[in-house]
């Protein structure tokens, strides 16, 4: 059995077996939009390894036992179940098939990856788990490699992830989760853009949000971006905002990543040329012709290429959730509905 699949081989139709993340990077790929090489690691290798050790020490009844009130039990019982599946061994052929994968993508060179999680459960548009599972960068050599697969499955249990699941009553033995391994891209510079105005919900807009070094110090909040608005069809840049950049995220030496300072000359320099602007503006547009709704979508710029790789895209949900109609409910005695109705009109 493969426990594998390359970003070419699927797309979002393939999210029940390689999550949110792992869909969306095929249905780009699909589309003719550049991402970093990788594969993603199935739901089937989570089955399998998850039992092996439920053969043992039971996972999933211990969760959905748990009430979703009880924070004192959740957190001792997360801590427990995380501990368990990082301290597993991986089954053979698993461990065997990533080997052979990692040593074809990253190929003679100690190239670096990023181990991502890729939930079955996240990026829908009505429940997002996005951020509630870990993502590990420049993750230099396989036995790392292997060693983050298991925190990225053990995070599915974390107490923010297993309270999120509790509390919205969420059937356990339908939440699995994939692993994606994708090539890192030594960015120049990163960040994130809206098809929409995330603060008016305007959809004849772009925003764009960049800094210096790595994505992970926009999405993490430790850095304030530039910001730029453009219109999305005619390209005018309606809004241009250049922030103190006072530090970007870099790869770390063993491994991860690491926060320096920038040089005084580029700290209030723009992260992006106009130029730059002009095609990430043609990739939002076209990224949300194909899904067909407003995006939420991660980027970067290859520091010696200069080419611009997307490394996510989601469906927004803030403004999409806000426009969504109300389900009626139905009246107990649909007498009475039709009561209220002419009683309003005296």
């Amino acid at each position: 059995m493969s426990y594998l699949s390359g970003f070419a081989d699927i797309g979002l139709h393939d999210r029940p077996h390689v999550g949110g993340k792992g869909g969306s990077l095929g249905e780009l790929r699909r589309a003719g939009i550049a991402v970093p090489s990788g594969f993603v690691l199935r739901t089937a290798a989570f089955e399998r390894f998850l039992a092996t050790v439920e053969a043992e020490w039971p996972v999933r009844e211990r969760i959905a036992s748990l009430g979703a009130e009880d924070l004192s039990a959740m957190t001792e019982c997360c801590a427990a179940v995380r501990s368990r599946l990082e301290e597993s061994p991986l089954p053979r052929e698993i461990e065997e098939q990533i080997g052979l994968a990692h040593a074809q993508l990253c190929g003679s060179e100690r190239m670096a990856v990023a181990v991502r999680s890729s939930a079955t459960t996240e990026d829908a548009i009505d429940a997002s788990f996005a951020g509630l599972q870990d993502t590990y960068l420049w993750v230099r050599d396989l036995s790392q490699t292997l060693r983050r697969i298991r925190s990225c499955w053990a995070s599915l249990y974390s107490l923010e992830s297993v309270s999120y699941r509790r509390k919205r009553n969420l059937p356990e033995h339908g939440v699995a989760m994939a692993v994606v391994i994708q090539a890192m891209v030594d960015a120049r510079t990163a960040g994130v853009m809206f098809t929409r105005s995330p603060t008016t919900g305007d959809r004849s807009v772009v925003t764009i949000e960049a800094a210096w070094g790595l994505g992970s110090a926009v999405v993490g909040g430790e850095v304030t971006p530039d910001r730029w608005v453009l219109g999305k069809i005619t390209g005018d840049i309606a809004v241009r905002e250049i922030s103190d950049k006072a530090m970007r995220h870099v790869p770390a030496r063993e491994g991860g990543i690491e926060a320096v300072p920038v040089a005084e000359a580029s700290r209030r320099a723009p992260s992006l040329s106009d130029e730059e602007l002009q095609t990430l503006r043609g990739l939002a547009r076209k990224v949300e012709r194909h899904y067909g709704c407003p995006q939420d979508i991660e980027w970067a710029i290859d520091r010696v290429s200069g080419e611009v790789l997307l490394l996510q895209s989601r469906p927004e949900t803030v403004w999409s959730s806000k426009e969504s109609p109300p389900v009626a409910r139905a009246a107990g005695n649909p007498l009475a509905h039709v009561m209220s109705i002419f009683g309003g009109r005296r």
